[in-house]
């Protein structure tokens, strides 16, 4: 059995998933054409790729039909995927809120507390509860009962639940929103502490799919393709001369700065892998011991640094 990977079927998810492998050297083969929802994963043997919806590709995941998906983190969320999943790497696209959202007219209504006590005179005043639209029927319940609220119904929304409140069906939402723009349309506003979920793209592995050895090998090698480009996208090469004023501090870099040594200790220049976030204290600290010591920077395209963590982590969650 080959290792199964499912992408999106189309639009802009499918698009950004598509960048975010082709970085990493690998890029979709469909050989029947744009039509067709099976292809292959050139760069890495052993990998189907499978085209779903978003949707399919949480409910495959947690069936065990697929071993890997890239789908929002809110859909596997709302399906309580909870244990069935791994996740391997968040790829940071495909960002969205899952929110709580009211009519901006209730200017006292801003926080869930402010909720709770417009859903109980709600309740004493129209003999009926406060009715939540949403398609988010799990996050919702889960988020309402940990802030207390019980005084309300949840209406399943079909359509746009944005518009739930204007016209009459509901008095307020749970919603995803990236910008906010067509909650502002709808004359809503987001409660201050009514964020549910901060979701984005997620590279997803199914803890029930079978993991047989040739699915093993093949998550081994996909996985190292991307731990490389996620290594490089993190990090600067810093390269300088080695010499008796640099080398202690070269050596320090590795222990306070979580850098990695990429040349032979014996060669005359330095290359050092450096986390972007350490790279400006990395280089005050080099520049520090030696003030005349030129520095050069140099952004990497892909790196392969040791054993890969994301198959280590994988395989942590399989045992």
């Amino acid at each position: 059995m080959t290792l199964i990977l499912a992408i999106p079927s189309k639009g802009r998810l499918q698009e950004q998933t598509l960048d975010y492998l082709a970085a990493a050297g690998l890029s979709m083969q469909q050989s029947r054409g744009a039509r067709d929802y099976t292809a292959s994963l050139a760069g890495v043997d052993g990998v189907t790729m499978s085209l779903l919806s978003a949707a399919e590709i949480a409910d495959d995941l947690i069936a065990g039909k697929i071993h890997f998906g890239i789908t929002g983190e809110d859909l596997l969320a709302e399906r309580s995927a909870g244990n069935r999943v791994h996740s391997v790497e968040r790829l940071g696209f495909g960002c969205a809120n899952v929110i709580v959202a009211v009519p901006r007219a209730w200017i006292d209504v801003s926080t869930m507390a402010d909720l709770d006590d417009v859903a109980a005179s709600f309740h004493t005043r129209h003999h009926r509860k406060l009715r939540v639209a949403t398609k988010y029927v799990t996050l919702a319940r889960n988020f309402f009962a940990s802030h207390g609220i019980a005084d309300y119904r949840i209406v399943e929304s079909l359509g746009a639940t944005e518009g739930a409140p204007a016209s009459g069906t509901a008095e307020a939402i749970v919603d995803i929103t990236t910008t906010g723009a067509t909650l502002t349309a709808n004359d809503l506003k987001i409660l201050d502490d009514g964020v549910i979920l901060e979701s984005q793209a997620a590279l997803t592995a199914s803890r029930r799919a079978d993991w047989n050895a040739q699915a093993r090998a093949a998550a081994g090698a996909l996985l190292e393709r991307l731990e490389a480009r996620a290594t490089a996208k993190a990090s600067q090469i810093l390269r300088l001369e080695r010499n008796n004023h640099t080398q202690a501090a070269i050596k320090n870099l590795v222990t306070s700065y979580g850098a990695k040594i990429l040349s032979d200790p014996q060669a005359p220049e330095a290359a050092i892998l450096v986390p972007e976030k350490n790279l400006t204290s990395a280089i005050a600290h080099l520049r520090q011991a030696s003030p005349q010591t030129a520095i050069a920077t140099e952004k990497p395209n892909q790196v392969f640094a040791g054993d890969s963590r994301f198959y280590a982590s994988l395989a942590a969650a399989l045992a």
